[in-house]
């Protein structure tokens, strides 16, 4: 039996959710860490606080009202939503630094998802103008994510080491973009395509740097993760 274009799509975005939590529990060692130990060291809590954000739009862009079909693009970024607000939680316990700065920005992010979706009902009526306006920021937030890694692959050039850019994330992350941007192309969603599109290319060039470094890099023994080796990324 031939399978519908449809149903081909759930099946790529089934497995575009396992590859997206893949990179959702990446962190999962350093916060492991930060709970072993008692403290946050010199780890900082932006990337979960940008990835709450992100997860929160994009939860919001495939809600029926403003994109229908699109329950996949929910669930996954509900998971990584609550994963996010855990991490978060490690620096609220063991951070009393970061306290500050997490509640103030948790409180500036669900003050802008509210007024982004009190526009969104309250001046569009239809599922295409809906999915437009809150796209365009889905996408915006999608670039920032994906080029957070940029840092990172100039200091595997500087340093001829990939010592801070683990195989397995670059992997991950090219794997995603790419099974997310088919999703998109089955059934054309620019703002999927264009966010994962680049999350694809970001994971490439992460990809030839490994490639072109990995003789170079300095043998070492295994430690836990720095805060450089986290990539957070979403649909």
């Amino acid at each position: 039996m031939v399978m519908s274009n449809e149903q081909i799509r759930t099946y790529v975005g089934i497995v575009g959710n396992v590859l997206s939590f893949g990179l959702f529990i990446s962190p999962i060692f350093t916060i492991v860490r930060i709970f072993k130990n008692k403290s946050v060291e010199e780890f900082l809590p932006d990337p979960y606080i940008a990835c709450v954000m992100n997860c929160m739009l994009w939860i919001f862009y495939g809600l029926p009202i403003n994109h229908p079909d699109s329950l996949l693009v929910i669930t996954i970024n509900g998971v990584g939503l609550a994963l996010e607000l855990f991490y978060l939680s490690s620096f609220v316990i063991y951070g009393k630094q970061h306290r500050k700065k997490i509640f103030g920005w948790l409180a500036i992010e669900i003050i802008g998802i509210g007024a982004i979706a009190g526009f969104d009902l309250g001046y569009f009526h239809t599922h295409e103008k809906r999915s437009f306006f809150v796209g365009v920021f889905c996408v915006v937030f999608g670039v920032l994510m994906y080029s957070s890694p940029l840092t990172i692959m100039r200091k595997v050039i500087k340093t001829k080491s990939v010592e801070y850019m683990p195989f397995f994330l670059s992997l991950t992350a090219f794997l995603n973009g790419c099974c997310w941007t088919a999703y998109a192309l089955l059934k054309l969603d620019w703002f999927i395509l264009i966010a994962n599109g680049l999350g694809a290319v970001s994971g490439f060039v992460q990809l030839v740097l490994y490639a072109c470094y990995y003789r170079t890099t300095p043998k070492r023994s295994k430690t836990p993760p720095s805060q450089g080796q986290v990539q957070l990324e979403s649909v």
